[in-house]
């Protein structure tokens, strides 16, 4: 439900531009925008706004790096059905758009108010952005690739209904018009082979430099930004040196300062992605080959190493999961902090930094005209960080001005206004 006016009265505010400090605000929202932003300076409370009472409020949540995988539930323990067994009723394919949809729902209601599917199965990522848009499901603006274009290569046959493979400059461009075609929001491309395939090494580029050089002038010729799976070296050369708007993992860039200093001045952004790299070395090893869990480990370090020379080079970074369950993104927010951000910075990456990356530059910051994507919760994140994950702070969810997610008891004021 969207209300015609909504006033939160009464709350701290936090997001990368502003001043940690005890000011208490009033937030109007009109539509799906901020209409206005300021203190409340002892005022009395007028009598339709939200009094909340010193909580904070911040920038919805932003994952630059989603799997929207309907049928993969092995990284999501606890999400989704259970496993098929043998005998039982078969399970038609069209199932997986259920799990899709429940998948939409967490997301949302953990404060994250937009995704970047970065690949899945048949589509399914332009699928779960029709449904949210047109209000069949409640979820996150999604923003789709469609199908992640790569060469050739034995990740195309283990990820068959997420790739489409092409070899040479005019059947790369032929795919990238394919994706448009069918409904991609961006394009992704693979400059580097996966660390999750057996059969791939991670460190060559895996497209050609001519190649990845007519992906990023197609997209970019009809207004689409790119994004680069770029593990090794080489391949993230040549995709910042051609143009790429992300760099997805980014593991090796600690290597190459000058690469850094690239990608600082042409305003390329890394997605460190480091939550995928725990799962491959720490969560899930007994389901890859050992070789894979080594190499993850290996992996797992560079990772960590390189957000830190990101940082220092003055690189934009934007939060990517890349795991799961569903509703647990705020993980890597915390790993991006141990791994060297600042609170102010990590929140950043979060939100705003998040938001440039993708070309919104109408959402991430608590501002007069920004739109209305906000997370309520119990404590400033400048303060704890890890408030962001904890789901039991969660006070509330706006998205475009719609309340989506309201907690149950003292919340009564929000959850009247929840569709």
């Amino acid at each position: 439900m969207t209300a015609e006016q909504l006033v939160l009265w009464n709350a701290h505010l936090a997001d990368a531009e502003r001043p940690l400090d005890d000011t208490r605000w009033s937030v109007t929202i009109v539509g799906d925008r901020i209409h206005a932003v300021h203190p409340i300076d002892g005022a009395e409370r007028p009598v339709d706004a939200i009094d909340l009472d010193g909580a904070s409020i911040a920038p919805g949540m932003i994952d630059a790096h989603l799997h929207a995988l309907s049928g993969e539930i092995v990284r999501n323990p606890g999400f989704g059905p259970p496993p098929e067994l043998k005998g039982g009723e078969p399970r038609p394919r069209e199932l997986g758009y259920f799990v899709l949809a429940a998948l939409a729902k967490a997301i949302v209601e953990s404060g994250f108010t937009t995704v970047r599917d970065v690949g899945s199965d048949d589509l399914e990522g332009v699928a779960l952005r029709q449904a949210v848009d047109l209000g069949i499901v409640p979820g996150p603006q999604v923003l789709s690739c469609g199908r992640i274009v790569s060469a050739t290569s034995p990740g195309g046959v283990l990820f068959t209904p997420m790739y489409r493979q092409a070899d040479g400059p005019h059947e790369v461009r032929k795919a990238v018009r394919e994706q448009i075609r069918d409904g991609a929001d961006f394009i992704k491309i693979m400059a580097t082979g996966a660390r999750s395939v057996e059969r791939e090494n991670p460190e060559p580029a895996q497209l050609t430099r001519e190649e990845i050089a007519v992906a990023v002038e197609e997209a970019h010729r009809l207004g689409l930004r790119v994004a680069a799976h770029a593990e090794g070296l080489t391949g993230t050369r040549i995709a910042v040196e051609e143009g790429v708007d992300t760099i997805e993992h980014g593991l090796a860039v600690h290597r190459d300062p000058a690469l850094l200093e690239l990608m600082a001045e042409k305003g390329t952004t890394l997605v460190p992605t480091l939550s995928t790299f725990h799962d491959l070395a720490e969560r899930f090893p007994e389901s890859f080959p050992q070789v894979l869990v080594d190499q993850a480990k290996r992996q797992l370090e560079e990772a960590y190493q390189s957000v830190a020379a990101a940082r220092a080079a003055g690189v934009a970074i934007a939060l990517g999961h890349d795991s799961g369950p569903p509703g647990d993104a705020a993980i890597e927010l915390i790993r991006l902090v141990d791994a060297g951000l600042t609170p102010r910075e990590g929140l950043d990456a979060a939100t705003r930094s998040a938001a440039l990356a993708l070309g919104l530059e109408d959402r991430g910051l608590v501002a007069q005209g920004q739109r209305a994507d906000l997370v309520i919760i119990d404590r400033h994140p400048l303060r704890d960080i890890s408030v962001l994950h904890d789901r039991a702070a969660l006070r509330g969810v706006v998205k475009a001005g719609d309340v989506v997610y309201a907690r149950s008891a003292e919340d009564q004021s929000l959850r009247a206004l929840e569709g």
